[in-house]
């Protein structure tokens, strides 16, 4: 790939996923950079976003809704997406077993993984109930 040209905008994106811990969505993220950079546009947005999630600095995390949130820590872990409220939660696992079955499997060479687990989160189970 071509070196990627410095975008003020797109480093006001990355940085603003980066600060946060909510993995919000093309629009959360709008309206956030929208405070510092008036005239960037929401097509602006997601396409920064498509270019980042493809040059791996940051990740896109699908909810059953439809939607999209996205994730500026990019280092090993897993996710937790409420199918009630939509709310996305980082999970740390142990991830050795699922290492072990990957690596003794003749598929190929894994470079990457996620495991998004799907359920209640413990407020909407409580208020299910």
């Amino acid at each position: 790939m071509a070196e990627l040209k410095y975008s003020r905008q797109r480093a006001a994106l990355l940085a603003e996923l980066r600060a946060r811990r909510d993995h919000p969505t093309a629009d959360m993220l709008y309206q956030a950079v929208r405070i510092k950079y008036p005239k960037i546009s929401l097509g602006t947005v997601y396409r920064n976003l498509a270019l980042l999630c493809e040059i791996g600095e940051i990740k896109k995390i699908p909810c059953v809704d439809g939607s999209e949130r996205y994730d500026g820590f990019i280092e090993p872990h897993d996710h937790f997406v409420c199918s009630k409220c939509g709310r996305v939660f980082d999970l740390e696992t142990d991830r050795k077993d699922i290492d072990k079955k990957v690596k003794n499997k003749d598929i190929g060479c894994v470079e990457d993984y996620s495991l998004i687990y799907y359920g209640l989160c413990k407020e909407c189970y409580k208020n299910n109930k």
